[in-house]
């Protein structure tokens, strides 16, 4: 294997950065990356930790990551939240991908969690046909709503 999946070190967070920025290209949204690594550092290694990352380090090269962070679902209680998964252009297909997600439902089956949950962009048809593959069921009558900073002040103004 030309590649180790392990838990990721707060060193390795300014490699982690440039992932998820590399994503953000990738899903077109060249400017939505907010995070720091010093911001990751404090967050996954702080007193409380915020989230569990996996890396794949390919002799001192992260070249992929997995990112889980916990929540709790009325309907089944304990789940995981899978962030994201990414893996540089250049090891896609060498199944590094599949790897990283083996990682997240083994250490989602160490917590005893009833679900493991994702979001997936709907023009990323290779990242759907993957997941569907491993099993996944990819809810496309579903959407995605969130509040940024700027709703949420918004919303705020708006309460009487």
């Amino acid at each position: 294997m030309e590649y180790l999946i392990r838990e990721a070190l707060a060193t390795d967070m300014t490699q982690v950065l440039g992932l998820i920025e590399e994503l953000a290209v990738f899903e077109k949204e060249n400017d939505a990356v907010e995070i720091t690594a010093q911001d990751l550092v404090n967050d996954g290694f702080g007193l409380e930790k915020k989230f569990q990352c996996f890396v794949a380090d390919k002799r001192g090269v992260i070249v992929g990551l997995a990112l889980v962070y916990p929540r709790y679902s009325t309907w089944k209680g304990t789940v995981i939240h899978l962030e994201d998964l990414i893996v540089t252009e250049q090891m896609r297909g060498s199944g590094l991908g599949t790897a990283l997600l083996d990682r997240v439902v083994q250490y989602g089956n160490e917590l005893g969690v009833k679900r493991i949950s994702w979001e997936v962009i709907d023009w990323n048809e290779s990242a759907i046909r993957f997941y569907e593959r491993k099993g996944a069921n990819v809810m496309r009558d579903w959407d995605v709503v969130q509040l940024d900073e700027e709703g949420m002040r918004e919303y705020l103004q708006n309460i009487k």
